[in-house]
């Protein structure tokens, strides 16, 4: 009823303002478990996607959301369980992902939708990066589930880090055709499965979005941005320094007056 409520709110109101274009809507089943696995650009793409589809779509979200104190973490807390979204932490980390797995084919035994984000985390730079195994693929074997591919289009664009106010634009959503795993079915725990079942997975969301493909994961490459970021301010701040210092003279004689100076100039 709360998730009905929030779709009339939430959604609606996010179609009026933005009016996303959709592709694919044919491939979302009517009723029955699917999982709809997506690229992530912005924090927005949990609440788009939703809002174009008749069904309801649990995502996984982080506990911080749901566990925040005061009357603010009350109201945030409600709002992400009236859109849906599922409370895992993911600071424990193997249990985390575990923790994950359970809530994932909780909602599919259900024969409900189950949205994951295989990169495991926002892109830094709007490129498409490697998909994690072990989440995706696991519950994907385990439900027997179809995998649904899906790609946002342009949502970082809407609101950028750091920017307060959304811009008002058309982002877009294309879904793909679902793909089905059961070929691997008792094969959950092979490593070599997961991977093969992950790529596939990616590269189907690669040419829906049309997005750079990047083999390495998105966690890895935002520690190295962040890492070039911090090199580059301290290169910025010694540049300053050494501008600031390059006025004086400190070599052994500035300390002599000027009569000093003539005087060996003689």
């Amino acid at each position: 009823m709360f998730y009905g409520a929030m779709k009339l709110s939430v959604g609606n109101g996010l179609k009026l303002a933005f009016r996303p274009w959709v592709e694919g809507l044919e491939h979302i089943p009517s009723e029955g478990p699917a999982i709809l696995a997506s690229n992530h650009l912005s924090f927005s793409d949990s609440f788009f996607l939703p809002a174009v589809l008749d069904r309801k779509v649990t995502f996984i979200a982080k506990a911080e959301y749901f566990t925040s104190p005061g009357v603010k973490g009350k109201l945030t807390a409600a709002f992400f369980k009236g859109v849906g979204q599922l409370p895992v932490d993911r600071s424990g980390g193997r249990g985390a992902g575990e923790a994950a797995i359970r809530s994932g084919l909780e909602v599919l035994e259900r024969g409900e939708l189950f949205g994951i984000y295989p990169e495991g985390t926002r892109s830094p730079d709007g490129r498409l990066y490697r998909g994690k195994p072990g989440g995706l693929a696991r519950v994907a074997l385990l439900s027997g589930a179809p995998v649904i591919p899906v790609a946002m289009i342009d949502t970082e664009k809407i609101q950028p880090p750091g920017k307060v106010v959304p811009k008002l634009m058309r982002p877009g959503i294309r879904i793909g055709a679902p793909l089905d795993f059961s070929r691997y079915q008792g094969m959950d725990n092979d490593r070599f499965i997961q991977r093969s079942v992950t790529d596939e997975v990616m590269y189907e969301i690669m040419r829906l979005s049309g997005q750079e493909y990047v083999d390495i994961y998105a966690t890895a490459a935002k520690r190295q941005i962040a890492e070039a970021a911090k090199k580059q301010a301290e290169e910025e701040k010694a540049a300053k320094s050494r501008a600031g210092d390059g006025g004086r003279d400190d070599g052994p004689d500035s300390g002599d007056g000027p009569d000093e100076r003539k005087k060996r100039a003689a």
